[in-house]
Parts: C-alpha cells; structure tokens; sequence
C-alpha cells in the first residue's frame, strides 16, 4: 500500500491548491516563506518547531544587523517578519509527500495539502551518541538543548560533548549557572570559530578533557556520572549532574524519499546554484541541502530566498 493510500483514508484534503508549500519552519523556510508572498504566491509553511535550531542557540554574534542577540530573540524576529505578510504558517509535522500527476502532496498527521511547486527546508537533526544510559536518562540528567535546559543546572557539575561552535557556546552558557563545566572532545582541537574558542579559555570554571570519548553514562533516577575511554585525574568515572550531547547534526531528507530527491551519501539533498533539486518543481534550501559547506542561519536564510525565487520563476512557465 502506498503512503498516500494510507493517509488518503486518515485525512482531510486541505483547502484549494497551494502554489508553494514550504517544509520547515527555520531560517531557510521563513526566509522561503517571506520572498513567497513578495512575489504574490499563495503560500504555506508547515512546521514543527518555529524557529528551527536557531530558537535554541544560546547567543548569536555572526547574523548581520545583531551584535549579540540569542537564538530565541532572532527567531522571535524572524517569525514577526514572515507574519507580517499574513503567511499561512501550520505548527505541524510532514509524515510523508508524494507526487501526482505533477501536484505535490504533502501529508500531516491530520490532513493533507496540494502544491503546485514545494520547498524543502526541514533542517537537520541532533546526533546521538549512541552509548547505554542516553536513551535511558533522556530528560533526567541528558540533554541536546543547553539554552532550554541550562537553568535546571545552578551550583551544579555539568558535562558537554562535542567541538564545535554549538558545543563551545553551550558550555559558556552553563558556566553562567553551574559551578563546574567539563567539555569532553574526542580530539585534541576545537572545530568552534577561534573567537568562541578564546572565550573557552578563558573561563575558570569550565574544564576540557582533550582526546577522551563518554562510553557510558551512568545514574539510578538521575545521571550521577560518566564513564570515559581513558583516565582523567587518575579515573575513568567522572561525576556530573547532567550531560549535554553536541555532536553534531544530521540532514531530516527522510521525508524526500517517496519523491526520489537526489542525495549525498550524508543525506543532503543536492542542488543547484538556484537550489534545484532533480525533482520538477521541488525546491530545497537551508542546512538540508549542499547549497553550501557553510551550515549557519544566514546562509540558510539566503537559500530560502533563492528557493523561493526559482519556485516563483517554474510557477511563471506554467502560466505561459
């Protein structure tokens, strides 16, 4: 049975015809989403979380006209932008999409919608360790969002994995509420802009363990240690409160696969320089995409708009 048949009998047909449906709720999709009503297209973003990964970055300095502004507060912005353009937005999450006859459908636990042209802008999403006691102490003591959980941790030991910008910023941020921060990198080097990594340095109260990888994390109702691949301070269990896993993304182009959408073996949806997929009339932007080695919000934001741009371009052929 196909994935249409199977929600062709769950679901309502939502309204009319879409000229454009936007998949995903981040930076790239309401960036797709603003420049979709500038040229007059009937437009919908679908979305599970508005705002994307941005909402959930501690603090952004790279975004141009923002100094210094948190995730939260830009995504804030960006939201009013989009709705002060009167766009459809549907706090929703896409099961599947097929297409039809040259119509796009796209499915939603309670309904389903039709397009003429889609845009794909559905982020990525966190990677896992995959090591015993992180599914298990999920939500007590195990974390992948320091800016949602930081404040569950005042006066107490933390631990973050990871080297990257998000690793660096999250262990800035729980500095300023936990007495004690260990970031554990299974390297020697940071891959954190060197600005971030400065910063590192020079906070006392986080603590790096260099070239050591978490195989194990330990507690009984709530995380109560970690146990590491080598010895630090002359032991291999480190005590800590929590444990916050950034280790990375990987693309969310599950959705894309009924619609046969080119991808890397990464699982990136590849595009063109106009971000083109090899599907007539799918679009894709953002951090899902290989757009660009370059994975941050302006980047992505600048892929909607060209997203956007090129759906309006294939809706005018169609006219003539």
């Amino acid at each position: 049975m196909t994935t249409n048949k199977i929600y062709s009998q769950h679901q309502k047909i939502g309204m009319g015809m879409y000229d454009v449906v936007i998949i995903g709720s981040g930076p790239a999709g309401l960036a797709a989403g603003i420049y979709s009503a500038r040229y007059k297209l009937n437009s919908l973003i679908i979305g599970k979380e508005f705002g994307g990964a941005c909402a959930t970055s501690h603090q952004i300095e790279n975004y141009l006209g923002f100094i210094s502004i948190s995730g939260a507060d830009l995504a804030k912005k960006f939201i009013e932008h989009v709705k002060n353009y009167n766009i459809e937005i549907i706090n929703n999450e896409v099961k599947g999409i097929v297409r039809e006859a040259g119509i796009f459908i796209i499915h939603t636990p309670s309904q389903r919608y039709q397009a003429k042209t889609i845009i794909l802008a559905s982020g990525t999403q966190r990677k896992k360790l995959n090591i015993p006691g992180e599914a298990e102490f999920l939500g007590r003591g195990v974390s992948y969002c320091a800016t949602c959980d930081c404040r569950f941790f005042k006066n107490k030991v933390a631990a973050v994995i990871g080297g990257s910008d998000a690793a660096v910023t999250s262990a800035l941020l729980l500095a300023e509420y936990a007495k004690k921060v260990h970031i554990i990198l299974r390297r020697d080097v940071f891959r954190a802009e060197p600005i971030w990594v400065e910063k590192l340095n020079q906070n006392s109260k986080i603590e790096k363990i260099l070239n050591t990888q978490v195989v194990k994390i330990l507690g009984d109702k709530i995380v109560k240690s970690l146990e590491l691949s080598r010895e630090f301070n002359g032991k291999k269990n480190l005590a800590v409160d929590g444990i916050f896993i950034e280790i990375g993304t990987v693309p969310a182009s599950i959705i894309a696969n009924n619609l046969g959408v080119t991808t890397t073996k990464e699982e990136l949806i590849e595009v063109d320089k106009d971000c083109v997929t090899n599907i007539t009339g799918c679009f894709a932007a953002g951090d899902i995409t290989t757009a660009s080695n370059l994975k941050q919000i302006i980047t992505a934001a600048a892929q909607g708009a060209i997203a956007a741009t090129s759906a309006y371009k294939y809706i005018q052929k169609l006219k003539k």
